[in-house]
């Protein structure tokens, strides 16, 4: 999904600043599932704002540069529609941790158990934020949504609980697996 769309989403619940719409995707509704920064952010408004699918009014205040608040148009809400209507490209999990723990053999116990923890705690956090979410009043689509992050973290703790010892466990000093095509 383009930060045009996801910059319309976002609009679609509330009026918002382009440093509220980042908020969106770091601690927001859309922090379990989707990341947009503002190198993708700003210029997304700007072109949502020349095509005529946002507006943006620039407030005052005191003693600080003017305040730029977007709200979508109802060209906006009819780009959106049509953007939710395609079909959804396959889901991609980028994590650096996972790259880390995919090379545990080339670092240290304390650097592994380090990672390890930090992780777990990350996800641990993350399924006690939603478990804590009040779901009244909460539209079907979006408990849908926090029920299926509900899941997923709910397995990645199990799953690291189970299984830590693939990577905390072993002799850290083995030889890795040699490359493929390496000279013998």
């Amino acid at each position: 999904m383009d930060a045009r769309t996801l910059c319309l989403g976002v609009l679609m619940l509330d009026d918002a600043t382009g440093y509220e719409i980042k908020k969106s995707f770091e601690e927001g509704p859309f922090a379990q599932f989707y990341h947009c920064g503002f190198g993708s952010i700003y210029p997304a408004l700007g072109k949502l704002r020349a095509e005529g699918l946002v507006t943006c009014t620039e407030l005052a205040q005191q003693g600080r540069p003017g305040k730029k608040v977007y709200s979508i148009t109802p060209a906006g809400i009819d780009a959106l529609k049509e953007a939710v209507a395609q079909s959804p490209a396959d889901d991609k999990i980028r994590s650096e941790t996972l790259f880390m723990f995919f090379f545990a053999d080339l670092l240290g116990e304390a650097r592994r158990r380090a990672i390890y923890d930090g992780y777990l705690d990350h996800y641990r956090g993350l399924l006690q934020s939603v478990r804590e979410l009040d779901n009244t009043g909460v539209p079907r689509g979006r408990l849908f949504v926090r029920g299926f992050g509900l899941a997923i973290y709910e397995a990645v703790v199990r799953y690291m609980e189970e299984h830590g010892d693939l990577v905390l466990g072993g002799d850290a000093s083995a030889e890795p697996e040699p490359r493929r095509g390496a000279a013998e």
